[in-house]
Order: C-alpha cells, then sequence, then structure tokens
C-alpha cells in the first residue's frame, strides 16, 4: 500500500543518490492530502458555532479558528497552484495512483468547510452581505469540485488504476463524502435566494447530493470492513484513516437535520414536518452507528500507538470527521430536545479540539524541521 504523498518519478532530476544527504523541502511533494489540515482547522469554528455554547469568548475563539482556516487555505491554494504548474507530471501521478487520487476530494471539503464557517462566524468579522457572497462562491466552486472528484476518481479507480485484492481503504470515501457536505451546509444559503422556485430548488438540489453521497458510501463501507475482517489491521501508518468512516455519517445527519431546518416557509408544511420527522428517524441510528466505529476506530488506533505509529499527515483524518459527529449530535439535540445528545457534542468537540491541537502542533513542527515536504519513504504491510 502506497503512501499519501508519492516518492519522485523516474523524471525527478532532483533526487539524491544512494547515501546522499535527504532532498530539502519542496513543494513537489505537497500532495492533495495536505487540504485535510484546512478541513480539521475550519471544522472546529463550523462545530464550535453548533453547540449550545453563549458568551462572547468560544464566539471569538471560533471566529480566530476560522480565520486561520482562510489563511491556510490561501496559502494551500497558491502552493498547489505551483505544485501543479511546475510539477506536473508528479500531479499526474498523483491522480494515477489509487492512494493518492481519492485525496483529490479533499480540496472541495476544504473550500466548502471554509465557506460554511465564512456564513456561520465569519459574519460577524466581514459582514452579513460579504459572508453570503464568500458562502456562495465557495459552496459553488466546492460543489462542482465535489461533484467533478465523485464521478472522476471512481473512473480513474476503474479505467486507469490497478487495485489489488483487499487493498479497500477508507480513502476511498473521500470523493464520495463531498456532496455530502455540500448537502449539510447547501440549506444556511437557502434564505438568501429569492422565495418560492430558487429556495425549493437549493433545498432539492442538497437532498439530492445526500442521495448520492449515501448510497455511494453504503457502496464502498462494506468493502473497507471486508478489508479489514479478511486481511486484518491497516498499516500503522494509515490507522488513523478508520475515522474517515465518521465523515459520511456524522455529515448526513448533520445534513438531514439543516435540511429540515431550511425546511419551513421552503415546502409546504406537511412536506417539512416530514422531512423533521426524517432528520430524528435517521439520525438517531446512524449517530449510534458512528458511535460504535468511534469506539472500534479508536481500539484499533490505541493499538497502533502500541505498535509504534508516528506522526503523518494522516493524523488529520482525526479531525474532520469527529466534526461532523459534532454538528450532527448538536443537530440531533436541537430536533430531540434530548439534553443527551447536546453533551454528546460537547464531548466530541473536546476530543476534536485536542486532536487538532495535537496534528496541528506536529505539523508545524514538521514543517519547521523540514521532514514533511520531503520525499516520502513508502508504506508496507
Amino acid at each position: 500500500m502506497a503512501t499519501l504523498a508519492q516518492a519522485p518519478s523516474r523524471t525527478d532530476t532532483t533526487a539524491p543518490a544512494t547515501g546522499a544527504p535527504r532532498l530539502s523541502p519542496s513543494v513537489r511533494h505537497l500532495g492533495p492530502n495536505w487540504y485535510a489540515a484546512v478541513m480539521g482547522t475550519a471544522i472546529v469554528a463550523n462545530a464550535g458555532a453548533a453547540l449550545p455554547l453563549t458568551g462572547p469568548g468560544p464566539r471569538t475563539a471560533c471566529q480566530v479558528v476560522w480565520g486561520l482556516s482562510v489563511l491556510m487555505l490561501l496559502t494551500l491554494l497558491g502552493a498547489r497552484t505551483v505544485h501543479w504548474v511546475r510539477h506536473g507530471d508528479q500531479a499526474r501521478r498523483h491522480l494515477l495512483d489509487p492512494a493518492v487520487a481519492p485525496f483529490y476530494g479533499c480540496l472541495a471539503m476544504a473550500l466548502l468547510a471554509v465557506g460554511g464557517g465564512t456564513l456561520a462566524v465569519g459574519r460577524d468579522v466581514i459582514g452579513a452581505p460579504a459572508a453570503v457572497a464568500a458562502d456562495a462562491v465557495l459552496w459553488t466552486v466546492g460543489t462542482l469540485a465535489g461533484l467533478a472528484g465523485a464521478a472522476a476518481i471512481p473512473y480513474l479507480m476503474v479505467t486507469r488504476h490497478r487495485i489489488e485484492p483487499g487493498s479497500a481503504s477508507p480513502v476511498w470515501l473521500l470523493p464520495l463524502v463531498a456532496p455530502m457536505v455540500s448537502a449539510a451546509l447547501g440549506p444556511a444559503l437557502v434564505p438568501h435566494l429569492p422565495a418560492g422556485q430558487w429556495q425549493q430548488a437549493l433545498l432539492l438540489v442538497c437532498y439530492a447530493l445526500f442521495g448520492m453521497s449515501l448510497l455511494a458510501t453504503l457502496l464502498v463501507l462494506p468493502l473497507v470492513l471486508s478489508r479489514l475482517l479478511h486481511h486484518g489491521p491497516l498499516p500503522l501508518a494509515l490507522t488513523p484513516t478508520l475515522f474517515l468512516v465518521l465523515g459520511p455519517l456524522g455529515q448526513s445527519t448533520t445534513a438531514v437535520n439543516n435540511l429540515a431546518d431550511a425546511a419551513p416557509g421552503v415546502v409546504d408544511p406537511s412536506t417539512a414536518h416530514a422531512m423533521g420527522a426524517f432528520a430524528v428517524l435517521y439520525g438517531v441510528p446512524v449517530m449510534g452507528f458512528a458511535l460504535l466505529w468511534l469506539a472500534l476506530a479508536t481500539a484499533l488506533v490505541v493499538r497502533a500507538f502500541r505498535r509504534g505509529m508516528g506522526f503523518s499527515m494522516t493524523w488529520w483524518g482525526f479531525t474532520f470527521p469527529l466534526g461532523t459527529c459534532v454538528t450532527g449530535a448538536a443537530g440531533l439535540a436541537l430536533h430531540t430536545g434530548l439534553a443527551a445528545f447536546d453533551w454528546l457534542a460537547v464531548a466530541l468537540f473536546a476530543v476534536l479540539v485536542t486532536a487538532v491541537a495535537v496534528a496541528g502542533t506536529r505539523t508545524a513542527a514538521g514543517l519547521a524541521h523540514g521532514r514533511l515536504l520531503t520525499p516520502p519513504r513508502p508504506v508496507t504491510p
């Protein structure tokens, strides 16, 4: 199984000979998986805004984290543009590698997460009109990129990639869950559209995005579980990707709750009532399964730590999926009135903040020491 960022291609004339010093950091080895750091940072602001926390302190903290996510996104977009312009051969290698190509779904989710945070907490900083406009642009671009990735990456997996038996990975979910992120964040834009057809169209488009992502996820999840049961745990460095399964679970729960919130006044009362009921009838069982998977994934991560799992960029896989479970639990608390879901959301948020702090600190240290942008070594089982 390959790493998240591949080793230099044969055309890379900068590769050192055997015994030579390691290469200096280079944007050449900046893979699409780096967008996961933007996603993981932005979800802290989005999840914090959904919690039942009052007072200026938490709101200000969310605004600071949102601002950081904006800076990270702009920096990474610039660096990835340089990567494509100067190192097109490596970028094409990423697309043709089944272990790396799914991470292109992270681009769409990074755009969507930052856009959602702009409307949720950034409006207090830049003003409501600017926040709505920014979110509309980022949601539109992110949704189009997500749809392109959800179609193109499976196409490449079928026609160009060589998939070995027993190599199914939670990473395969990344391009498939991007439309679900659009479905979860799109309802916030509904009130800002003209009443009538425009609002109804966006609401139903979000339900369509929910459906396509959910059904695609249901096709891939059994492959992931079968791989674990028949071939054992993932390689140590890839064990954190098990948390990616929480992404479609928490995000779909968030989506149905947000859609139910946006439905009154957009569709007829009976349909809006049905959407509210569906949010609870769907969300509660799925959240239950998410907690079950969280327990399994945590146990396997603890096992990997005991066997010497070190830091890698896969640690950002702990963050965004946990954040979606926070927003999912907060939505269920609102629609059920159960304080237990509020406590669950707060507890998961505490874990999320810890995970982001650890991953962010280790990433900053790795960049400062030049370890994260050097040619990676292959990961073997």
